[in-house]
């Protein structure tokens, strides 16, 4: 029998799989851990220059003497319509110069200690002219993902989804605290781009094996109840950073916890289909009849035969570059990747530049980021597809660049109408990002899904090298319009990649495509009738299922 069959004995999601598939959910909480830590530990304090000569400075105003000396030394700036003192720069010459003093940047800085007590920019001055560093940094460890992806999804083919997934968690643990002592910048992005690398390691492996031990009818539910454990990791990250302000001391309460996930080598399976893959017939066979066993059913005598892991023909990628039709799909699928993944992470760095409280933002955008999944399992099957995505991308993107509005003619008393449509554009790209997995993977036919996936995924990781840069261009344009251009182009983008996911056909309820030429007319008025296979599944389903 094909190994899709197996399941019509074993079940799609019996006891023994839902054991499984929580231990391997758990990946997913320390990889949103770290990719999200850098919202606390690359946070950017009120700062200004230090006070040349002066030991003792600090940035809160210790007294009238302190005061006349910084009135003296640093000039000021209107900041949403309030006067600030400068970040940057010093007065150059003494008070003799009068109004017509002139400055220069400085290159020692104090802080304001009151929200943190250090974190990675004041320890390596990453402010002024170096500000760009922190920008960087992010998108080194958004590279490492998608380093990550490639390498480590060889290793899982060759080696074993087990063993791929032992690695990445030694990896993971080892960077991980080591990036708490980096001594300087370019110890620190090179040990967070394979920390990076890493956390895509831990959760490949881990839905894979997912994947291929759950039945096709529960796939779908599975790949949604993960993404609510990634939520369970920005939770428990929001509130160790709330108690923990020292960033080392908050690494490493992230990092060394991990080390419970090298238990998963004694609980957890290799994937029986990786097994037979490679002729290891009698070890699949084994682990499959202990999953019937506690799934209380009776597996066939013979299982396997030379045509179970046949899926039938394969194609290329490219192929689907050989009609209009599927080049525009194609190529709107990828764009819709790329700008989901970057505005997804891009709005959860971006928490740290709004205004308010960072942890108090932080936790409604966890909260809203949860409702999304929710949303998303209750709604995907009766809603569908297209129209869910869609809308939640149209949704986000134009609240994203609504905020342009209390940005530039409100003060801070509105300052949460834009907390707010940040939240919904939040709360859309989150649950366009759990859509699109889906989608898209309905989207391509059988003979180049995996293909198909691997293009969508490196478009996504492209989208996350872009995000950290875009988060950050508040820090780069001064200004209202430069604390309002990283949501508005967020948004922008998110409002096209909406629009254009309107040419994509609904898969809900649909036939999907098996070959090219399924997928040519697939979403044409001949094509959208399709009976519901429910009548011949229960006819086929064995006891047990």
């Amino acid at each position: 029998m094909k190994f899709n069959d197996i399941f019509e004995y074993l079940g799609d999601f019996g006891t023994y799989q839902k054991r499984i598939y929580f231990l391997l959910c758990w990946p997913a909480v320390f990889t949103a851990m770290q990719m999200m830590v850098a919202v606390f530990t690359l946070n950017i304090p009120n700062h200004r220059c230090a006070l040349p000569g002066v030991s003792n400075d600090t940035y809160a105003v210790q007294g009238p003497d302190h005061e006349l000396l910084l009135n003296a030394t640093i000039p000021w700036k209107t900041e949403k319509g309030v006067s600030v003192r400068d970040s940057c720069l010093i007065y150059k010459d003494d008070v003799s110069g009068g109004q017509n003093r002139t400055t220069q940047e400085c290159s020692a800085w104090v802080y304001d200690n009151s929200v943190f007590k250090n974190t990675v920019i004041t320890e390596l001055n990453m402010v002024c002219a170096d500000k760009g560093l922190r920008s960087l940094a992010n998108s080194i460890l958004m590279a490492g993902l998608l380093c990550g992806s490639l390498v480590l999804g060889i290793i899982s083919d060759i080696i074993g989804r087990k063993p791929a997934l032992m690695v990445s968690i030694l990896l993971h643990i080892g960077t991980g605290v080591g990036t708490a002592f980096a001594p300087n910048f370019v110890a620190f992005v090179i040990l967070r781009f394979f920390n990076g690398a890493s956390n895509i390691g831990l959760f490949i492996p881990s839905f894979v094996i997912v994947m291929e031990l759950v039945g096709p009818a529960k796939r779908t539910l599975g790949g949604m109840i993960i993404q609510s454990f990634w939520a369970v990791g920005l939770f428990i990250v929001g509130a160790l950073a709330y108690f923990i302000r020292d960033w080392h001391h908050l690494q490493l309460a992230i990092s060394v916890p991990a080390v419970v996930l090298l238990g998963l080598y004694w609980l957890v399976p290799e994937s029986p289909r990786w097994l037979l893959s490679r002729g290891r017939e009698q070890e699949a066979e084994t682990i499959l009849r202990k999953a019937a066993e506690v799934n209380g059913v009776t597996l066939p005598q013979k299982l396997f035969d030379k045509d179970t892991l046949d899926d039938g023909p394969q194609a290329k990628i490219t192929e689907m570059f050989t009609s209009p039709v599927l080049l525009v799909r194609t190529l709107i699928i990828f764009f819709n990747w790329l700008v989901v993944s970057m505005v997804f992470y891009g709005l959860g760095l971006n928490v740290g530049n709004l205004g308010g409280d960072i942890h108090l933002n932080f936790t409604i955008a966890n909260i809203v980021e949860t409702a999304s999944y929710v949303m998303c399992l209750f709604l995907l099957a009766r809603l569908g597809r297209k129209f869910l995505h869609c809308g939640s991308m149209l949704v986000g993107g134009i609240a994203c660049i609504a905020t342009i509005f209390p940005v530039l003619y409100g003060g801070k008393e509105l300052e949460w109408v834009t907390i707010t449509l940040s939240m919904i554009g939040k709360f859309g790209a989150s649950a366009a990002f759990a859509i699109i997995y889906i989608f898209a993977a309905e989207l391509f036919p059988t003979v180049v899904r995996n293909s198909g996936m691997g293009g969508s995924s490196f478009s996504a990781r492209i989208g996350g090298i872009l995000s950290p840069y875009i988060a950050d261009l508040g820090t780069i344009v001064d200004g209202d319009f430069g604390n309002a251009l990283p949501l508005l182009v967020f948004g922008a983008m998110t409002v096209a990649a909406g629009i254009l996911a309107l040419w994509l056909p609904e898969t809900l309820n649909r036939k999907l495509p098996e070959t090219i030429d399924d997928a040519k007319v697939f979403g044409k008025s001949s094509n959208k009738s399709y009976e519901l296979d429910h009548s011949v599944k229960k006819s086929t389903t064995k006891k047990g299922v």
